[in-house]
């Protein structure tokens, strides 16, 4: 379907034909006249989509056409539960409403709180925002969300694993009653529809694809190693067939530093994303990345989640997340606006219970390769559940190592010897006082035996 025939003004099909779009995804052609009727909506769809599009572009046709000049004020807020994802939503709203007179900024945390404010002072009309630098800014009363006409959750699966709902629910506190609230998740979970029921009412549901599919333009590709050897394999297939730009996720900062290093000493140009880094270094990492001056980029799952990455065509698992639904999230940086892509993982044998929950989440068997010189000599049988309850998993999950011996039942521990049983032990070997007598016909015959 053309993009022109869902009711979109000329200025957004003007701008999106500068991106070179042109027909809507699936998820765009229900989301956008949905928004259009003013109902609540919750939709879901696998990442990569375009689900960004689908909720933009009809919030900024509604407000260019209610658009007073020189009349700009918070009307539109949309969370999202990192900075990345942040300045890429906004980057997007930018660049679809170029030809309109809608104002747009981003606030997140890192960033200097008093340039944000001195910017909201000039006036916007959209705020791209993650809760917790939301909130500040409203303790310090530097915006007003009193005449708010939409809020969008962005990825609030994300927000709810990151513990961010109790913010969500302060803001709320801010907003006017009477409000179009769009949801918008990559995983309609239990979790996200409790939310959802707090948040919306009477929802337009929109799902377009279950949490268990992943684009069809992604192959996806499992290669069994051993722990020790995953960096060098790593390193060995980046190098031997020329790939030039990847994407490497692991599952912990300290393993994406080791690895990070270990790739440059290998010559490999490589950057890094994690929890550890500051806004301006993940900025520039990502930037970087963006601009293919940088060959590699390593980074946690806090790049798992939206990020847009043009003509991504690898991204490497070096390991399986720690929440096995971030895998389809991280080989969703790929394959992307219907481009072919390529997903890897790096599997040791202590880690293939954790590819089975992959496996089941997905709904089928990832193809594996071995290769010559990096692949396990034996692959640990899996076990199903436990008959002996002592008996313990001699394979990794997902969060960690487990030992490799049962546990005997604990013994009964051997009470330590103390003073007071040494006083004790004294005390027995001494001769015992004879009875005081306690009638007076004993006390009678104890003294005749005394005199006697």
């Amino acid at each position: 379907m053309s993009l022109a025939t869902l009711g979109l003004c000329e200025p957004l099909l003007k701008a999106l034909k500068d991106k070179g779009y042109e027909y809507a995804t699936p998820i765009q052609k229900a989301l956008i006249p949905a928004i259009f009727t003013r109902s609540d909506v919750m939709g879901g769809a696998q990442t990569g989509t375009g689900k960004t599009a689908g909720f933009a572009l009809p919030i900024l046709q509604e407000l260019s056409r209610s658009f007073v000049p020189n009349q700009h004020y918070p009307k539109a807020v949309i969370l999202v539960p990192t900075r990345e994802l942040a300045r890429q939503v906004h980057a997007s709203i930018q660049s679809y409403g170029k030809y309109l007179p809608i104002k747009s900024m981003v606030l997140y945390g890192g960033a200097n709180l008093t340039s944000q404010a001195n910017r909201l002072k000039s006036g916007m009309d959209i705020i791209v925002a993650t809760s917790g630098r939301l909130l500040e800014h409203i303790h310090q009363k530097n915006i007003n969300l009193e005449s708010v006409d939409y809020l969008v959750l962005d990825e609030a699966d994300t927000i709810l694993d990151m513990g961010f709902v109790h913010e969500v629910s302060k803001i709320l506190q801010y907003l006017p009653q009477r409000r179009q609230n769009i949801l918008i998740s990559a995983t309609l979970s239990g979790s996200v529809k409790r939310l959802a029921e707090q948040i919306l009412t009477k929802p337009k549901l929109i799902e377009v694809d279950s949490m268990g599919t992943s684009a069809t333009t992604v192959e996806q590709l499992v290669y069994p190693v051993e722990k020790e050897k995953k960096t060098e394999l790593l390193s060995y297939l980046i190098g031997s067939r020329n790939y030039q730009h990847v994407l490497v996720f692991v599952r912990k900062k300290e393993i994406a530093d080791e690895v990070a290093k270990e790739l440059n000493l290998s010559g490999l140009k490589t950057s890094l994303i994690h929890g550890g880094k500051s806004a301006g270094e993940r900025t520039r990492a990502l930037e970087g990345f963006k601009s293919k001056s940088i060959r590699i980029l390593v980074a946690t799952d806090i790049a798992a989640r939206g990020l847009d990455i043009p003509h991504l065509n690898i991204v490497i698992n070096y390991d399986i997340p720690h929440v096995t639904g971030d895998y389809i999230h991280r080989i969703g940086r790929t394959g992307r606006a219907g481009n072919q892509g390529l997903a890897i993982t790096l599997i040791s044998p202590l880690e293939m219970v954790a590819l089975k929950d992959v496996e089941k989440l997905m709904g089928k068997a990832i193809p594996k390769e071995n290769l010559e010189g990096y692949a396990p000599q034996s692959i640990p049988k899996q076990k199903g559940a436990r008959k002996n309850p002592k008996e313990h998993k001699s394979t990794d999950g997902a969060f960690g190592k487990k030992k490799n011996s049962t546990r005997p039942a604990p013994k009964s521990k051997k009470r330590k010897t103390t003073k007071r049983d040494a006083f004790k032990a004294f005390d027995a070997s001494k001769p015992k006082p004879k009875p005081k007598p306690t009638s007076k016909t004993e006390k009678k015959k104890s003294s005749k035996r005394d005199r006697r």
